[in-house]
């Protein structure tokens, strides 16, 4: 299944992919760096289990933040990942 990602979202999605082990994540990768986002049913669960991986994470290093500049910029990229995982997610019920 194909799945539409603004430019914004697929630049944060490679990042994420980018940050795990590429051994594992490499076609995903690929795929996202070619923007040929025809994944299939187990490629869309592993790209929502890495983006809900990171969303956990982010939202720990937000509440650690004190810097309210830098905590202004890591909510703005959860807002984004959010956004991305959601599309993903949608993207498993209609497979």
């Amino acid at each position: 299944m194909q799945f539409h990602l603004e430019t914004d979202e697929l630049k944060l999605l490679a990042n994420v992919l980018l940050e795990q082990d590429l051994g594992q994540y490499n076609q995903l990768l690929n795929k996202v760096m070619a923007h040929d986002l025809r994944f299939d049913a187990g490629e869309l669960e592993q790209t929502a289990d890495v983006l809900a991986g990171k969303k956990r994470s982010l939202k720990d290093e937000i509440a650690l933040e004190t810097d309210a500049a830098l905590k202004a910029q890591l909510q703005r990229r959860l807002a984004l990942l959010e956004r991305v995982l959601e599309r993903v997610n949608e993207a498993c019920v209609m497979f």
